[in-house]
């Protein structure tokens, strides 16, 4: 009776391991290879200029575990609000996502965010599940908290380096960066001021 009750906990726990894995993904499967939408948010310069006021002020820290603090990131849809690191290397990643390439935070230009895909609740586990139209909001200390809007999200390999472009036609935007497929691949989720 012991080994039959034992035996199908085995059987529920391995179901339940290899569901995860195959929402896991399924939904990596759904994104596709390289940018799609490329030009999707209105372009319309006063419009953004206008809807670009600060949300609020709040005050990052300078420093958090001893590393240097660039910005917050916050999106609500993932539960996600961590801050991001000034300085990109192996010790940072750890911890916390990092800025990878780009000007200052929420400065016109693309400001890139890496991060790990680790099942921690301040990591990039969950962004495979943003799309067009998402929130994230990015606070500095010099412009407050501001919001962008999520339009685009794919795959590209890692020596593909297109998501890191700074030609954002004067705008002001985030790519956020982890790993894919065990490393063969990476997440970009593209996200343009509002």
């Amino acid at each position: 009776m012991i080994k039959n009750i034992l035996k199908i906990l085995i059987i529920l726990i391995i179901s339940v391991v290899i569901g995860n894995m195959a929402y896991g993904m399924y939904k990596e499967i759904k994104l596709n290879d390289g940018p799609q939408n490329i030009l999707r948010i209105d372009d319309n310069k006063e419009n953004i200029e206008n809807n670009s006021l600060k949300l609020e002020k709040e005050e990052i820290p300078n420093s958090h575990k001893g590393y240097a603090v660039s910005s917050k990131l916050t999106i609500p849809k993932i539960k996600l609000e961590t801050y991001v690191f000034e300085d990109y290397n192996e010790e940072t990643m750890v911890l916390c996502p990092t800025k990878y390439f780009g000007p200052e935070p929420n400065e016109e230009g693309n400001y890139c965010i890496a991060a790990h895909n680790y099942d921690k609740e301040n990591m990039f586990n969950h962004i495979i599940e943003l799309e067009m139209g998402d929130e994230i909001y990015l606070t500095d200390n010099k412009y407050g908290k501001i919001q962008y809007e999520v339009y685009d999200v794919y795959k590209v390999k890692p020596t593909q380096n297109i998501a890191l472009s700074q030609k954002t036609n004067g705008k002001t935007e985030i790519t956020l960066i982890t790993c894919s497929d065990y490393s063969s691949k990476r997440i970009i989720v593209k996200a343009r001021r509002l």
